[in-house]
């Protein structure tokens, strides 16, 4: 039966810590058996004699409770399944890889295509693309023709892909947020 703490990530962790077996403040607990059966409302030293005699932890699973739940378990091997749980969770997760196209406003007509090829590339491999167009100088007194680059290169990529995010200013950029387009 093991009687330390565990919580590897020394005060990082936003998890609140476990408590089990000695640490259990309550004097009266809900007990549930490492098999499921209830045992009903006993004291905490009943229960960790029961715990005991089998080798096993009390932990506490709903410390807000009234009374509060302990369940007689194996504590390493629900530390163990949980983390493995988490893993084959994080393991499932789609992430969305987004690409960065900038473009300048006085970008020339070639460059547009080429950086537009690009774009047509991402966007068919599934990524989500975020063109920008840079204002330099006196250029921030007329975003309009950043505006401008954006709405030249949109028609080209409305085949592929859909707007997520309209045109609009963060800072010294005009953005405009495309994602694939669904089939």
């Amino acid at each position: 039966m093991s009687k330390e703490k565990f919580n590897n990530n020394k005060g990082k962790s936003k998890e609140p810590e476990t408590q089990m077996n000695d640490e259990i403040r309550s004097s009266e607990l809900r007990v549930i058996s490492d098999d499921g059966e209830q045992l009903g409302i006993i004291s905490k030293q009943e229960a960790l004699k029961i715990a005991e005699s089998k080798g096993l932890d009390l932990v506490l699973i709903s410390p807000d409770a009234t009374p509060p739940v302990a369940k007689v378990m194996d504590f390493g091997k629900h530390r163990y399944e949980m983390e493995k749980r988490k893993k084959e969770a994080k393991k499932n997760q789609k992430i969305i890889e987004i690409k960065e196209i900038k473009f300048s406003c006085k970008i020339a007509e070639n460059d547009v295509n080429y950086k537009v090829k690009h774009a047509r590339e991402f966007i068919e491999k599934g990524k989500h693309v975020k063109l920008r167009v840079f204002l330099r100088g006196r250029e921030m007194q007329n975003p309009e023709w950043g505006e401008d680059v954006l709405k030249k290169v949109w028609p080209m990529l409305e085949d592929v892909a859909a707007i997520e995010k309209d045109i609009q200013q963060e800072g010294r950029y005009i953005s405009l947020y495309i994602v694939p387009k669904k089939k």
